[in-house]
């Protein structure tokens, strides 16, 4: 096959690790199967959740600690998922349809209307927002200052954006380079942008701003963690760990302990980790879940899927 030569591996003496969403359709789950052993034949496969290789890395790391509460706040939606012992708490799973994907459009959006006709640049934008928006501590403060004229908006920032001959990507311009009256000499195309910078990644707090009706996070996470036993909550307020693209915004680590501190009681302690790198932290769990030793245990062997079909991936995968 050329897929063999092109990544060299034999799919018949190699187990695979693949990620799903919680609560995915089981048509999707059993189309996945058929792919993974029947099309590919793979020697064994594990299907689990990005959230439970989060928490093992999570757990391997902070042996000491029995629960944590994974944020997983991504492309297409935001996951709030507890877990205690290893083992996620099903029923106190909370999903918020707000994720990169959103923000990125809303960008797009908002210049469009205001400044440059974006629509169609999804990948330039999504390298802007990447690249200058922040989430906001004090949100109205800020808003006053993205209304200040000249130099005393510390907010405003350009952007330039690629052509694709001479300007490969996109950048920020420094803040001493930036021209605030008159135009530059320069034929680059510049976007300006103020409170888009901290709006746009607001909607992962208040959802509500653009009109969609649900929780942001802080509330799902309480949300969440209050529908657990009373005597396990100290333990998942105090261990919420973030992973996903969204979560290299500057600042939002800060907001979101502060919003919890806000709204958990004051006796209760508060402590949100932010991983060196949050995009890979589940990829890390997988790696350290195949080097574990139940792990022989955990997988569905190709011969135990030709026998006994579906039914045995259901057994052994609690997705």
């Amino acid at each position: 096959m050329y897929e063999n030569t092109k990544i060299r591996v034999d799919f018949a003496d190699t187990s695979v690790v693949i990620t799903e969403p919680y609560f995915n359709f089981t048509s999707i789950q059993e189309s996945m199967n058929e792919i993974l052993f029947e099309e590919y034949q793979f020697q064994s496969a594990l299907r689990i959740n990005a959230g439970s290789l989060s928490a093992h890395h999570y757990f391997h790391t902070n042996p000491s600690e029995l629960c944590c509460m994974v944020v997983d706040t991504g492309f297409s939606f935001t996951h709030i998922a507890p877990y205690c012992r290893r083992r996620k708490m099903k029923e106190s799973i909370r999903r918020i349809n707000v994720g990169g994907k959103l923000l990125t459009n809303h960008l797009k959006e908002i210049i469009s209307y205001r400044q440059l006709h974006v629509m169609d640049e999804t990948h330039v934008i999504n390298q802007v927002k990447e690249d200058v928006c922040y989430v906001s501590q004090h949100f109205y403060k800020d808003m006053e200052i993205a209304q200040a004229k000249g130099e005393e908006n510390t907010v405003m920032r350009d952007y330039v954006l690629p052509d694709f001959s001479s300007i490969k990507k996109g950048f920020c311009k420094p803040r001493e380079e930036m021209v605030f009256s008159g135009k530059y000499k320069t034929g680059e195309q510049i976007l300006r942008l103020a409170n888009e910078r901290f709006a746009v990644p607001e909607m992962l707090f208040h959802p509500s701003d653009i009109g969609i009706q649900e929780m942001g996070i802080p509330e799902a996470i309480v949300h969440s963690v209050e529908s657990l036993p009373e005597e396990m909550q100290p333990h998942f307020y105090r261990n919420v760990v973030l992973t996903g693209g969204n979560t290299l915004f500057p600042g939002f680590r800060e907001r979101l302990e502060a919003e919890l501190r806000a709204l958990v009681p004051a006796h209760l302690p508060v402590s949100v980790m932010l991983p060196a790198n949050p995009v890979c932290y589940a990829w890390e769990g997988g790696k350290l879940l195949a080097h574990n030793p139940d792990y022989d245990e955990m997988v569905v062997m190709r011969e135990d899927y030709e026998e006994n079909g579906h039914c045995i991936c259901e057994e052994k995968f609690d997705i």
